[in-house]
C-alpha cells in the first residue's frame, strides 16, 4: 500500500519513508549551534556536555551518548531540544559561562528573544584544526609562583600587586610575595622557593616568577638602588639547578625597564641539522621551557601609570578577564601585545610607545 503525506513524512519513488522536514527557524538555529560548538576543543567539548546535563530542561543522558558525540550530533540534538531560539540562547549562555568561554557569549547575549542574530565569523583556534589531543604540558600538579615587588619609589606598584595575585589566583597558582627585599633578601627568598621545588619534585607542574621594579638591560634594581642579574636568576631555575622543572613550565614576567631610550612611535600611512639519535641516556640542554616576557625592547623604558599600575600588568588582566584562559600562553601575550602596541601613551608630554618582547624555549603549549 502506498503510503501518504503525514507528520512523519512522506513517502520516496521506491517506497521509503523520507525524514521529516525541518523548519527553516530550527535548521538555521541548528546551524549556529554547530558554528559555535565546532570553536571548542575536544576537551571543552566534553566539559559542555558535562554541564548540558545540569541545565533545566535536562538532556537526557542516553540521547547525549546516542546523539551528541559529534559538535554536529549535538548541534542537532540542542535544536531539537531547546527550540526555540530563545530557549537555546539561554541554555548556551549558562554552559559556557562555566566554560568558561567568554568570548563566544556576545553571539548569543545579543540574540533576540524571537530570533537569531546573523553571527560575526570567529576563526578557529589553531589548535582546534590538529586532529588527536594537544601536545600540551600537564598542569594537573601544584602551580607555583614567586611574586617579588619593589614598591618604593614606584607609584602605582601596589595595583600591580593586587591585579597578579588575583590573576595568578584565577589560574590556580599558589603564590609567595616579597615585597621591597634588598639585594640579598631577594636572592635568599628565591633559593628558599626554588629549593622548596626540588623538595616536592614530583607533585610540581609549573612555576612562575614575576618580578617588578626599577631596571636597566639585563638586571633589576632592588629598593636601595642594588642590581640583580636576570640571568642569574633564570639560571637558577635550569634543568641543572632545578631538577624538579625538568620538561616543566617555567614562567617569568619581568615588570622592569631595560634601559632610558624612550620610542615615541612613527605615524603611517597604513599600507636539516644532523643529529645523533642513538645515544642510551636521554639528554636535555641546560636552558629548555622557559618563557620570558618583557615589557619593552632591549635598553627602552617600560611604562607606570600612578593610579592603574604598569601599561603590561593592567592589560595582562584586561585580556584574562575578557577571554580566560583559552589561549596557549604565547598566544595570550600576543594578544596582550596587541592591546599595548595600539595604545597611546605620553611621557613627560612626549608621545612614546611601547611593544611586548617575549623569549621562549617552550616544547609544548601551557594553558592554564
Amino acid at each position: 500500500m502506498e503510503g501518504s503525506p503525514g507528520i512523519g513524512g512522506r513517502s520516496g519513488s521506491d517506497g521509503s519513508r523520507a525524514p521529516p522536514k525541518i523548519p527553516p527557524a530550527m535548521e538555521e538555529l541548528q546551524s549556529r549551534l554547530q558554528e559555535t560548538l565546532d570553536l571548542l576543543s575536544s576537551q571543552e567539548l566534553r566539559s559542555f556536555r558535562d554541564h548540558l546535563k545540569k541545565v533545566e530542561p535536562r538532556v537526557s543522558q542516553v540521547k547525549l551518548e546516542l546523539e551528541g558525540r559529534s559538535p554536529s550530533g549535538l548541534a542537532r540534538l540542542l535544536a531539537k531540544q531547546y527550540y526555540p531560539p530563545a530557549a537555546a540562547k539561554r541554555v548556551l549562555v549558562q554552559v559556557l559561562e562555566q566554560l568558561p568561554r567568554a568570548d563566544l557569549l556576545p553571539r548569543w547575549q545579543s540574540a533576540a528573544a524571537d530570533g537569531p542574530v546573523i553571527p560575526r565569523k570567529i576563526p578557529k583556534r589553531s589548535y582546534d584544526c590538529v586532529e588527536g589531543e594537544l601536545d600540551r604540558y600537564d598542569l594537573s600538579g601544584r602551580r607555583k609562583a614567586f611574586l617579588m615587588c619593589v614598591k618604593r619609589n614606584r607609584l602605582g606598584a601596589h595595583q600591580d600587586v593586587l591585579l597578579m595575585e588575583d590573576w595568578l589566583g584565577q589560574c590556580q597558582f599558589e603564590n609567595t610575595l616579597c615585597i621591597d627585599p634588598d639585594k640579598m633578601e631577594l636572592l635568599g627568598e628565591i633559593t628558599s622557593f626554588r629549593d622548596g621545588l626540588n623538595e616536592i619534585k614530583d607533585d610540581i607542574g609549573c612555576c612562575l616568577v614575576a618580578l617588578m621594579s626599577h631596571g636597566e638591560e639585563g638586571f633589576i634594581k632592588m629598593k636601595d638602588g642594588e642590581k640583580v642579574s636576570l640571568e642569574g636568576i633564570f639560571e637558577m631555575f635550569n634543568n641543572k639547578n632545578c631538577p624538579a622543572l625538568q620538561e616543566k613550565p617555567k614562567i617569568f614576567i619581568i615588570q622592569a625597564c631595560r634601559g632610558e631610550r624612550r620610542d615615541s612611535g612613527v605615524e603611517t600611512d597604513d599600507e636539516p641539522m644532523d643529529s645523533d639519535d642513538g645515544s642510551e641516556k636521554r639528554r636535555l640542554p641546560t636552558f629548555s621551557d622557559y618563557f620570558i616576557i618583557y615589557p619593552t625592547q632591549a635598553d627602552h623604558v617600560a611604562l607606570r601609570d600612578p593610579r592603574t599600575g604598569s601599561v603590561m600588568i593592567k592589560a595582562m588582566t584586561d585580556v584574562f578577564k575578557q577571554y580566560g584562559n583559552k589561549w596557549h600562553i604565547a598566544d595570550f601575550f600576543t594578544k596582550v601585545n596587541n592591546r599595548v602596541v595600539h595604545r597611546e601613551f605620553n611621557l613627560r608630554n612626549e608621545p612614546v610607545k611601547v611593544s611586548l618582547v617575549m623569549e621562549s624555549t617552550l616544547t609544548k603549549f601551557v594553558y592554564f
